[in-house]
């Protein structure tokens, strides 16, 4: 069985760092007023590029964790 550092370090790098960027890119967008939260579609789009990154995350767990107790 592969250790904690060949299977769950690279996901908490990617989705912890990879996570930060995101984040702080989210905050450049709002500050910036490329979005408007006053406006239905663009509370969409913001609420789809949040719920993008915990599927995406979600979905890469659920493959980590297939290949390794399966």
């Amino acid at each position: 069985m592969p250790s904690f550092f060949d299977s769950w370090l690279p996901f908490f790098y990617l989705y912890g760092i990879g996570g930060l960027f995101f984040v702080l890119g989210l905050v450049i967008i709002r500050r910036s007023g490329a979005i408007d939260m006053k406006k239905r579609k663009h509370r969409f789009w913001f609420r789809v590029l949040i719920g993008g990154f915990i599927y995406f995350a979600l979905i890469h767990a659920l493959g980590i964790i297939a290949a390794l107790y399966w």
